[in-house]
């Protein structure tokens, strides 16, 4: 079973592979790399697919096929019912299926364009109440095709601290919405997004280190 450590690492061997990753942020890498031959292996296999990314030449694709009407049903129900699996079985190979679980489901949703994102639904600004000392979080959200368009805004979190965002639905059910790492003395602005559709979003939410902090989004939205 992976330590947490380890697993916060895996989500930089990407960036690393595609010569992307921060310089400082690469040396604790490379560092963690020397220990670990499990990251080493996994990092040797993006090697091959990031060598080959800058010969992609989107000028030779045609348009994207519409997808199947019920797409995104199908697979916000797949996703509920292997969460429902994995509260079943042990924390360990639990916590391996969600991660396996949500690449799919991202690179399915990165294909195609799923139905939705009403344009009547304005952009939304949320700040975060009832924060520590010294941290700002705040949000925009703004409606697309796709689902919803995240600008998280994050200050005074210690260097390095990861930070994960999700968005809550009518039923209180969480979706990812992705993670970026904070850099002491940066306003960290990331750039996000979910396949929830904006006007059916009720909370967003961020997990800052080990605390969570939540936010209400207004159904009505406001811009």
């Amino acid at each position: 079973m992976k330590t947490e450590r380890c697993r916060e690492w895996r989500e930089s061997l990407g960036s690393l592979a595609l010569g992307q990753l921060p310089a400082e942020e690469r040396a604790a890498l490379e560092a963690h790399l020397d220990g670990c031959p499990e990251c080493r292996a996994e990092l040797e296999s993006l090697a091959g697919a990031a060598q080959l990314l800058p010969l992609a030449n989107p000028e030779h694709f045609g348009t994207a096929p519409a997808p199947p009407p019920a797409l995104a049903d199908r697979i916000a129900a797949r996703i509920r019912s292997e969460r429902r699996t994995q509260r079943r079985r042990r924390w360990g190979m639990g916590l391996a299926l969600s991660g396996a679980t949500a690449a799919v489901a991202a690179a399915i949703l990165a294909i195609f364009v799923l139905p939705g994102g009403s344009s009547a639904t304005p952009e939304q600004h949320v700040a975060f109440q009832s924060l520590p000392p010294g941290l700002q979080i705040s949000a925009k959200l703004e409606p697309h095709a796709f689902g919803t368009e995240i600008h998280m805004y994050v200050k005074g979190a210690p260097s390095g601290t990861l930070c994960r965002v999700f968005v809550s639905g009518p039923h209180g059910i969480r979706q990812s919405a992705g993670s970026f790492r904070y850099r002491w003395g940066e306003d960290s602005d990331a750039v996000l997004s979910a396949a929830l559709d904006l006007s059916r979003t009720r909370a967003i939410g961020v997990r800052v280190g080990s605390r969570t902090f939540v936010a209400p989004v207004s159904s009505a939205g406001t811009a």
